[in-house]
């Protein structure tokens, strides 16, 4: 005997229709996109060698890009620029400047204002 599985949805509450709507969060999304130029790439979390790809592609579009990080993640985006000018572009790209500053960012947990360090590395031909 095999059992049938219902794949009919269940309505949602108005609560949850309005926290998942796109539309409360297309303006949100739309400035985010209006403040980062095309080629700046903002490092996180996510493996180092799709930061790379990200930044191969934007040097074979725009010439140059920036490479910026904060905190931990630093680096990360040291080893995004090395690969993108030692490994993935033969010698086509190198590092044209590097700055270092400090950020002060206020605390999620205490609320108070922390020193944080960034940096921005400029990579192009």
């Amino acid at each position: 005997m095999s059992a049938k599985v219902s794949t009919k949805r269940q309505p949602r509450s108005k609560d949850e229709e309005r926290t998942e709507s796109p539309s409360e969060n297309a303006p949100a999304m739309a400035a985010m996109s209006e403040r980062a130029p095309s080629n700046h790439i903002y490092v996180g979390k996510k493996p180092v060698m799709s930061y790379a790809m990200s930044a191969l592609i934007q040097l074979s579009q725009a010439g140059e890009v920036t490479v910026k990080a904060r905190g931990l993640a630093i680096s990360r985006a040291v080893d995004v620029a090395e690969i993108v000018t030692k490994r993935l572009g033969n010698g086509t790209f190198s590092v044209k400047n590097i700055n270092i500053t400090t950020e002060q960012v206020k605390s999620t947990e205490t609320g108070e204002m922390r020193n944080v360090s960034s940096i921005e590395i400029l990579v192009g031909k």
